[in-house]
């Protein structure tokens, strides 16, 4: 079917039966990641989907297109792989994300964090990386053990990236924002962080993990980060005076060396999140 028939379907509000089928929604986003539509298609299936709202059939069958067209990384020994995917940013907090990976890559978890930057208004994790002196790695090489790779999207599946950058030109996120937590760009075990910010999505990207058989934790995150802090007044205690890379960089250093305990939110994050890594084994 051709994309301007799918939208015709699902172009209208949601509720109204106008759903996908898996097979027709993998059909679609493949049309999408193969650049096969044009970019008007592909920018009215963004609206339309983000008017629409996706079910979990529509998650589950872009998900389908989406892996098929995904280069993945194991690790070298089989050791199960910790994904975590960074795609907002902070706009009122720091954003943790790269010390969540550190702190687990410390343990001895082989972490493989991916990104892209489809903004500019908020802190990303990739700058809080860059002043950690952590690049961007696009390399495709198994990951060792207690190894933290921080890839490009494009790395990974360069159709989802610039579905995600579509961004830039509508200013409003797309599907492709949720797609980008949700699948698997590893070889092998793997344990997907994940996180939505609407109480709606839970349910539905719950249901479409399990109908892709990934192994996966779900937060209720901190403005679309994975990580999981209650207490939103960290960023007003003295052990990160403002959301800045520069700060937040500053911040996470302090707490790997041990010169600053790990906040207290994030140290069960991580007990959860290890406790259920080496379930994996």
């Amino acid at each position: 079917m051709s994309i301007g028939a799918y939208i015709r379907r699902i172009g209208r509000k949601r509720g109204d039966g106008r759903a996908l089928t898996r097979a027709e929604a993998a059909d679609l986003m493949g049309q999408v990641l193969d650049q096969t539509a044009t970019d008007f298609e592909i920018g009215a299936f963004c609206m339309a989907m983000r008017i629409k709202g996706e079910t979990v059939d529509e998650f589950a069958g872009f998900l389908d297109a989406i892996h098929a067209r995904t280069q993945r990384v194991s690790c070298v020994d089989g050791t199960a792989v910790v994904a975590i995917p960074s795609y907002n940013g902070a706009r009122k907090y720091p954003v943790l994300t790269p010390l969540l990976g550190l702190l687990l890559a410390a343990r001895g978890v082989p972490v493989l964090m991916h990104g892209m930057t489809s903004e500019d208004v908020r802190v990303t994790s990739g700058q809080v990386f860059e002043r950690l002196g952590i690049a961007l790695n696009p390399s495709k090489s198994p990951l060792a053990v207690g190894e933290l790779r921080w890839m490009p999207t494009e790395a990974l599946c360069d159709g989802l990236a610039r579905l995600i950058a579509v961004r830039r030109v509508l200013t409003m996120r797309n599907t492709g924002h949720s797609l980008a937590k949700m699948f698997n760009p590893v070889e092998g075990k793997v344990l997907v962080l994940s996180s939505y910010t609407h109480g709606e999505y839970s349910e539905a990207m719950q249901a479409a993990f399990e109908t892709q058989g990934i192994q996966a934790l779900l937060f209720n995150g901190l403005e679309g980060e994975v990580v999981a802090l209650e207490n939103r007044g960290l960023v007003k205690s003295p052990e990160a005076a403002d959301i800045s890379a520069a700060s937040t960089a500053e911040f996470a250093q302090a707490v790997l060396q041990g010169q600053r305990p790990v906040p207290a939110e994030l140290a069960a994050q991580i007990e959860t999140i290890m406790s259920a890594w080496q379930a994996l084994h």
